[in-house]
Order: structure tokens, then sequence, then C-alpha cells
């Protein structure tokens, strides 16, 4: 495993300054962010902020393109909100897939403790996400169930009260377009 970087050594809070300042600056003025991390006793090149930097960028884009992917799925299926969430619960679980194989992939310098530590936390979300998902696909069965059972009811009230067998029909399809 590669040894720690000198910004993944930096303490928690050196870390999330700079985090806001390359946000902030647009991902740029690296030799600035350079000299601002050497008066505070930090010795990092500007290329490692660079490096760091860029890293960094992709993080945020990734994120900010699976927000703007969950917000257009919410536009396009207003009301559909079982497949919102379906569609919601698959990209987590796919993202949190690509997020494992690029952690393997990338060979980033961390520290086999933090390694596990992350690890484990995706294994607990993957694992929170399946639930999730089991649990929609469990209420999704129990409301349809519910629904075939209202419309069978109606059923056989419209029947008892006299409605024809296209108007039977017809409530039909009115209750089941509900839950399609």
């Amino acid at each position: 495993m590669a040894r720690l970087s000198k910004i993944g050594s930096l303490p928690q809070e050196i870390r999330d300054w700079l985090d806001s300042a390359l946000a902030d600056g647009n991902f740029s003025g690296y030799q600035l962010l350079s000299d601002a991390l050497k008066e505070r006793g930090f010795d990092i090149s500007h290329a490692a902020v660079h490096r760091y930097g860029q890293k960094l960028e992709k993080r945020i884009a990734a994120i900010k393109s699976a927000t703007d992917a969950a917000q257009m799925l919410a536009k396009s299926l207003p009301d559909a909100t079982d497949d919102l969430s379906s569609a919601v619960i698959r990209m987590v679980q796919s993202d949190m897939f690509d997020l494992l194989v690029s952690l393997q992939e990338s060979g980033e310098e961390t520290n086999p403790a933090q390694r596990l530590k992350l690890l484990s936390h995706a294994v607990r979300a993957a694992a929170d996400a399946t639930r999730a998902s089991v649990t929609h696909r469990k209420w999704q069965d129990e409301a349809r169930s519910r629904i075939e059972a209202a419309v069978v009811s109606a059923e056989k009230i419209a029947k008892k009260g006299g409605l024809s067998a296209d108007a039977v029909e017809q409530l039909r399809r009115e209750i089941l377009g509900i839950a399609e």
C-alpha cells in the first residue's frame, strides 16, 4: 500500500480549510494555497495541492452529477414515487459500486486503518441500500394487494348496486390506474 500523502496527513481542520479554499477558488491558485499552508507550518508543494485539488474536483463533480440526475428523475416522475424511489435506490447502489471499484483501482494514498474504515462504511451503506430496496419492493407488493382487494370489493358493491358490466370495468380501470 502506498504511503500517506502529505495532504492526507494534515490535521482534519486544515484539510477542511483546504477543501473549502479549493472549491471557493474554482480549483485554481495552487501556488497561493501552497504558500498559505507554509504560513500555517505545513510544507506542501503546489504540485501536491494541484493533485489533491484535481481529485477533490472529480469527487465534487461526481456528487453534483448524481444530485442533478436525482433532480431530473424527480421532475420526470413527479407522480410515480414508486419509480422514483426505485431509481434513487438503484443510483445509490450503482454509485457505491463505482466508488468501491475506484477506491480499489486508484492506489490512492490512504493508510490501512482509514481504508478499512471506509470499506466498513461502504459495506454498511450497501447493506442499508439493499435493505431499502427489499423493503420498498415489499411495500409495493403489499400496496398492490390492498388495491386489488379494494377493486374486487368495489366490483361486488357496484354489481349489487346495479351498475352495468361496462361501468364496473370502467371503475376497475380507474382504481387500478392509481396503482400502475
